[in-house]
């Protein structure tokens, strides 16, 4: 009748979630370990915070950030650089059928965090804060 549809806008399926997360705590106990042989990913602690993968599995996006926040450019150069010997130090692990290429990107979600934070503290959005307050308790 038709061709699958993959992009349905509903979001990832169980199986997706189930497998990125699946992928993200291989991922992130293979560079804990430092089973890679690369002077540059052993200098620095990498947090693989998410991973989403493709409709089919066959791409995992990992989003990663250097500790610190320091040196990200440096670290995805070199997980970039090093993502066939991650691919397959993961397959080792992974029950999978196959081994997902890797892709990865800078997790942005903690400067997001860090500005909401600011924001926040900002004794104007306190004001703002303590006087929705009042007005929902019925005194104002």
């Amino acid at each position: 009748m038709g061709s699958k549809r993959f992009d349905t806008g509903r979001g990832p399926s169980q199986r997706q979630l189930r497998v990125g997360e699946l992928i993200r705590r291989t991922l992130s106990d293979v560079l804990a370990r430092g089973d890679v042989h690369d002077p540059d990913l052993g200098r620095v602690a990498i947090t693989v915070s998410e991973v989403r993968t493709s409709p089919d599995l066959k791409i995992a996006t990992a989003f990663v950030m250097p500790l610190g926040g320091k040196g990200q450019t440096e670290a995805l150069t070199a997980l970039r650089r090093n993502k066939a010997e991650l691919r397959h130090l993961m397959s080792r692990e992974l029950t999978l059928k196959y081994a997902p290429d890797l892709r990865f990107q800078i997790d942005e979600s903690f400067e997001r965090m860090d500005e909401t934070r600011r924001l926040l503290q900002d004794e104007r959005v306190q004001r703002d804060i303590a006087t929705g307050q009042e007005d929902d308790t019925g005194r104002a």
